[in-house]
C-alpha cells in the first residue's frame, strides 16, 4: 500500500457517494478512465476487488469499505492537521460538524449560541437526528462532535460528560396523577403512557425503570416518534408520557404540562459529547469540549425548579398521596 495517493482515496470517497465514474470524475476535477485507472490501481495494490459493478451503480465490498473507512480517518486528520495549523499561526477559527439527538436539539442551540459569543470565528454545521442516526455518522466520520445521553459501544470513542440528563413522567396539569405525590410504579400501568420508538435511549431508560412490569408495560404503550408528538397528545388528554426533562421546560412553566411526583423519579442521566477515540481532535473541538465541561451544564434547563412542587402547583404537604 506505499504507492497509495490521497486522490486515489478521495475518487474512492466520490464512487462511493455517487454511484457511478462519471459523477465522480466531475467532482474531483478528472476524467472519467483517469478516475478507472486510479481505482484499478488501488484494487492491484490491495489484491481485491473494491467495488461491486451492478446494473444500480458502484457498490463498496467489504474491502472497499475498510479502504473508505481508511480514506474518511485520512481527511479528517488532515483537516484536524489544519485547523492545529491556524492555531499555531493564531487563528481562532475552524469548522465543527456537531450532531445532536433529538431530545438534545432543545438545548443545543443556547451551548451553541454561548460558545460563539466566545469564539466568533468558529462555524458549527449542526445536524439534528435520531440516535442511530447520529451514532452511524459518527462512526462515518460525517460528524466532529455528538452529543447525546448513551454513548455508542460499536467502535472506539471518547465520551466527555458535560450535564445531568434528567427523564421523568408527565401528564396534563388536570389529570388525576399530578395533584398525587410518591406514586407508585404499578399506579402508572393503569394509564395509557406514551413513549419512544425502540432503541430511543428514552425508551431504554423506561424499560428498565419498569423492569418487573414489562409486559403490563407494552400492553399499556402506545408508540410514537418524536418528543413534540408525544407532548402534544399528553396535552390533549391520550395518556402520560415518559419524556427528557429538557425537552418539556417551557409547557410545564407555562402550565400546559404537569411532572408527576413518581417515587424513585428523576431517573438521572447524563449528557456526553462524544468523538471517535482515533482521530485528532482540531483546536476547535477541544475549545467546544473545554466549554462544554466548564460551563455547558448552566445552559440546560433549570430542572430543580420544575420538579415536583412547582410541578403540580402544590407544596408537597399539600398533595395526596397516590398510595394506597
Amino acid at each position: 500500500m506505499r504507492t497509495l495517493t490521497l486522490r486515489q482515496l478521495r475518487s474512492i470517497q466520490a464512487i462511493s457517494r455517487l454511484g457511478t465514474i462519471a459523477a465522480a470524475a466531475r467532482e474531483v476535477g478528472l476524467t472519467a478512465p483517469a478516475v478507472t485507472l486510479q481505482v484499478k490501481q488501488l484494487e492491484d495494490d490491495v489484491g481485491l476487488a473494491l467495488f461491486d459493478r451492478t446494473s444500480e451503480g458502484m457498490r463498496l465490498t467489504v474491502a472497499g469499505t475498510a479502504v473508505l473507512d481508511a480514506a474518511n480517518a485520512v481527511e479528517t486528520t488532515l483537516k484536524a492537521l489544519s485547523d492545529e495549523i491556524d492555531a499555531i499561526k493564531g487563528v481562532r477559527s475552524g469548522t465543527i460538524k456537531l450532531g445532536v439527538v433529538s431530545t438534545a436539539k432543545y438545548f443545543a442551540p443556547r451551548l451553541i449560541a454561548a460558545f460563539l459569543d466566545e469564539y466568533p470565528d468558529i462555524e458549527i454545521k449542526l445536524r439534528v437526528g435520531n440516535r442511530q442516526d447520529i451514532i452511524s455518522e459518527l462512526r462515518d466520520y460525517k460528524l466532529d462532535i455528538a452529543l447525546m445521553g448513551r454513548p455508542p459501544t460499536g467502535f472506539p470513542i471518547d465520551a466527555t460528560f458535560f450535564g445531568d440528563h434528567p427523564l421523568v413522567m408527565i401528564a396534563d396539569p388536570n389529570h388525576p396523577l399530578a395533584r398525587m405525590r410518591d406514586i407508585p410504579r404499578h399506579r402508572l400501568l393503569e394509564e395509557t403512557i406514551i413513549i419512544r420508538e425502540q432503541g430511543s435511549g428514552t425508551r431504554l431508560a423506561l424499560e428498565s425503570f419498569m423492569a418487573e412490569h414489562l409486559v403490563e408495560l407494552e400492553s399499556q404503550a402506545v408508540e410514537m416518534g418524536s418528543n413534540e408528538t408525544i407532548k402534544q397528545a399528553v396535552m390533549a388528554g391520550l395518556g402520560i408520557a415518559f419524556i427528557s426533562a429538557h425537552t418539556i421546560a417551557f409547557e410545564v412553566e407555562t402550565g400546559r404540562l404537569a411532572i408527576l411526583d413518581v417515587t424513585d423519579m428523576p431517573i438521572r442521566r447524563k449528557w456526553y459529547a462524544v468523538c471517535r477515540k482515533e482521530r485528532m481532535p482540531a483546536p476547535a473541538e477541544r475549545a467546544f469540549k473545554s466549554f462544554l465541561v466548564e460551563k455547558g451544564a448552566s445552559h440546560l434547563p433549570f430542572f430543580e425548579r420544575l420538579y415536583p412542587a412547582a410541578a403540580v402547583g402544590l407544596e408537597p404537604s399539600m398533595r395526596p398521596s397516590a398510595r394506597p
